[in-house]
């Protein structure tokens, strides 16, 4: 996952999903968060307080029930962290590579939007 892509996916799954959610992140090659990252977050209202970068290792057998790569390049790196859970490949453009204004703003709010339709999947999974 990308330092910074995983971060906002983080941040805003922990405000659209509540307390729902244990909500992890970890990056395969994790560094300091982007401080454009965190602006994009706090221009939406998300709180980016308690977000600090980790690696893959940190979680390795842990149990999940969904694990959720966000870039092409993680998601082998991440699907074996499924053990046999649900596995989801997104992949978003790195907001650094994006061209146009507000490449952050953009990925951001791509981000979001995949995770209001991954929560109503799961509510409908639910009730079913």
């Amino acid at each position: 996952m990308a330092p910074h892509r995983s971060q906002m996916a983080e941040a805003l799954r922990k405000k659209q999903a509540g307390d729902r959610f244990d909500v992890f992140s970890a990056g395969t090659s994790p560094g300091e968060i982007d401080p454009f990252a965190v602006s994009a977050l706090e221009r939406l209202g998300v709180d980016a307080s308690g977000l600090r970068p980790k690696s893959l290792d940190t979680f390795a057998g842990e149990p999940f029930d969904f694990v959720i790569s966000l870039c092409d390049k993680a998601s082998l790196e991440c699907e074996p962290l499924a053990l046999g859970e649900r596995f989801m490949a997104w992949n978003f453009e790195d907001p650094k590579s994006r061209g146009g204004p507000n490449p952050y703003n953009v990925t951001l709010n791509e981000i979001s939007e995949r995770i209001k339709l991954f929560l109503l999947v799961i509510d409908k999974e639910v009730k079913a």
